[in-house]
């Protein structure tokens, strides 16, 4: 059973939150959340509400253990990009570019091997 939660148009570059979804793929959630809540980045504060959001779907939704549970996949992708400008000298300008992303993660449930 795999139970997936979404955050679209988060304000973070992909690049920066690919740094963070690295970080806690394949974890169990228990652990993943540690890391991310002692992780002093702003991507990791996203992550770490996003991955509270999935465990909540995972417990509610779909009657899961959460001891049992682990992320099997947290990809970050591209999303819109806002442009911006700033004078510059001589009646030029300067390009600003604020990039969103789109998170995605995806937990299940790991079984026993005895």
């Amino acid at each position: 059973m795999e139970v997936t939660a979404k955050l679209n148009h988060a304000p973070l570059s992909p690049q920066k939150g690919r740094l963070i979804a690295d970080l806690v793929r394949n974890m169990k959630v228990a652990e993943a959340l540690d890391v991310l809540k002692f992780t002093p980045k702003k991507g990791a504060k996203l992550m770490y509400k996003l991955l509270q959001s999935a465990i909540a779907n995972a417990e509610n939704n779909h009657n899961l253990d959460i001891d049992q549970l682990f992320i099997s996949e947290a990809t970050v992708g591209k999303a819109m990009v806002m442009k911006r400008f700033r004078p510059r000298a001589r009646g030029r300008v300067g390009k600003i570019l604020k990039p969103f992303s789109k998170i995605r993660i995806v937990v299940q449930e790991r079984e026993e091997t005895a």
